[in-house]
């Protein structure tokens, strides 16, 4: 018998929807990362580690607003003979060099804490003041700039990005008043360290996701025992077995199985019930299945019978 691979009929509609749902993220970026620079040159001028800290946050914001505006550039490049596929990884590509970039920022900002922690600098509480609360309200516009959109999971995780970034900006806003306020200076690292702590937080999830991608594991949100089982209850299925389920990017899941049938004549309607459910119930539009004439071998998922564990690879 032949392997089937087939994309869901909507497929090319969900292209048009990312560049609708994802027009704002340009202006987002751009905002982002120009404020980032000011914040930066401030924080340098003013002597302010919890403000470079701060821009160092917002440029993680800006590099995920960037992600997210190249997967959806790049997921309307159609496959090739090369790539065929398309060039859906790129995002992985980047998004594992700016994690990589943010760790190296995460331990300078520490290590210039601790050094300042003992040996005080003179800091200029009015300028930490005066332009943490531009990043708190830049941050505000950003967010509200992306709920414009129609709320993709890809638009939704950068604004998670862009929320988590206005918690920087108030720190930072504390260390400048309490500054002005008391002349206490140990206060600026000391928040340097809580942001810093912020940055890492969200560069190990990042990371996280990005070896979870390049390693071909099961995508977060999806199970390989579930989504057997669902395919295993279509009327017709026998069982399934050699069944893998990987990621092309953050959003484009891909699966491959052999699908034990009854009769061959059943093929047709059995591959478009799969195809139906797995795009209606795990959003999996890249699908091969193989289908196969029952024999004595090693069942995987089957519906109504006892689940026996083996290797699917």
């Amino acid at each position: 018998m032949h392997t089937h691979h087939a994309h869901s009929a909507g497929h090319a509609h969900d292209h048009v929807h990312d560049h609708a749902a994802s027009r704002w993220l340009p202006l987002a970026l751009s905002i982002t990362l120009g404020f980032a620079a000011i914040e930066a040159i401030a924080g340098w001028w003013s002597g302010s580690l919890a403000l470079l800290g701060d821009a160092g946050h917002m440029l993680t914001d800006a590099l995920a607003l960037g992600l997210a505006t190249l997967a959806a550039r790049f997921a309307r490049i159609p496959a090739s003979p090369k790539h065929t596929y398309g060039l859906h990884r790129v995002e992985t590509l980047a998004a594992l060099a700016n994690g990589l970039l943010m760790l190296a920022l995460v331990v300078m900002l520490i290590w210039q804490a601790i050094l300042r922690l003992s040996a005080p600098h003179e800091i200029t509480g009015e300028v930490v003041t005066v332009v943490a609360l531009g990043g708190l309200a830049i941050n505000l516009v950003v967010a509200w700039l992306l709920t414009r959109g129609e709320g993709d999971l890809n638009t939704r995780g950068a604004l998670l990005h862009v929320l988590g970034d206005a918690l920087g900006s108030i720190a930072a806003l504390a260390s400048g008043l309490i500054i002005q306020l008391t002349g206490w200076t140990p206060i600026d690292p000391l928040l340097t360290m809580l942001i810093s702590g912020l940055i890492l937080a969200s560069t190990l999830a990042l990371l996280r996701r990005v070896f979870n991608t390049l390693l071909e594991g099961v995508p977060e949100g999806l199970s390989l025992q579930r989504v057997g089982q669902a395919m295993a209850a279509i009327e017709g299925v026998r069982s399934v077995h050699d069944l893998h389920i990987w990621s092309l990017d953050s959003r484009h899941p891909a699966l491959s199985a052999h699908v034990v049938i009854a009769q061959a004549h059943q093929w047709p309607a059995v591959l478009a019930a799969l195809q139906r459910m797995l795009h209606a119930r795990f959003a999996i539009d890249h699908v091969t299945l193989q289908p196969e004439l029952p024999r004595d071998e090693p069942v995987f998922f089957a519906p109504h019978r006892p689940h026996r564990t083996t290797n699917g690879r």
